[in-house]
């Protein structure tokens, strides 16, 4: 028990120097709070807490999006960690199982790898890109990327393959309706959805306020 503890110990300073200079929407306090969603979300599940743990803590370690889209690197950063922390081989590969299928890719990416800690991890990562800090981290990124608000000549693609989500480059208020909005129909576990329809309904309420001020209405 003391061996696991102090992983997770060790685990959490080696991420938070990895993520010292992330951007403000993928930084140690996103992981943060991925973290302490999935421990709320294991509370009401059958799973290994441990391996909920540390897919928490290390899925956004290396995000291809800052990697030239470079999806190997995560892993591979985590694995070399988790094997110098002397972590048995299928705890690694769970957690590397996770990292390897939490993202969304434009909503047209097929899990290779189901688990209930997957799961966990998955809803609290996601719910953790709606609701309020979900609209923050969204203009953060669009702001980091020097994007458009909003154009209203520029339709949302709701149909895109996973390189044309990639590499996207359309207005942040155009990322509501290709991700955002979606999330909450894609939870897995009963947790996850109960929290994702209130986060779900304040980004509705905010669309709302936007586009009537965008008109001059409000």
């Amino acid at each position: 028990m003391l061996h696991i503890m102090s992983i997770i110990d060790n685990t959490i300073v080696f991420v938070k120097q990895k993520l010292e200079n992330a951007e403000g929407g993928h930084d140690w306090f996103h992981i943060e709070r991925v973290y302490r969603n999935s421990i709320l979300i294991a509370q009401e599940e059958d799973c290994n807490l441990t391996v909920v743990k540390l897919g928490a803590l290390l899925h956004d370690i290396a995000d291809s999006k800052f990697h030239d889209g470079d999806e190997s690197i995560g892993p591979k950063t985590a694995r070399a960690f988790l094997e110098n922390e002397k972590v048995d081989e299928a705890t690694i590969q769970h957690v590397i199982n996770i990292i390897e299928n939490i993202s969304f890719k434009g909503g047209n990416f097929e899990k290779k790898f189901h688990s209930k800690e997957l799961e966990i991890v998955q809803d609290a990562d996601r719910l953790d890109a709606i609701g309020a800090i979900g609209i923050a981290r969204c203009f953060n990124y669009g702001g980091f990327k020097n994007r458009a608000l909003y154009n209203p000549n520029i339709q949302p693609n709701l149909n895109m393959s996973k390189e044309e989500y990639k590499n996207s480059e359309s207005p942040t208020l155009n990322h509501f309706y290709e991700k955002l909005l979606l999330l909450k129909d894609k939870m897995n576990t009963e947790t996850g959805k109960k929290i994702a329809l209130a986060r779900h309904q304040y980004m509705e309420n905010f669309l709302s306020q936007f586009y009537a001020e965008w008109e001059g209405e409000r």
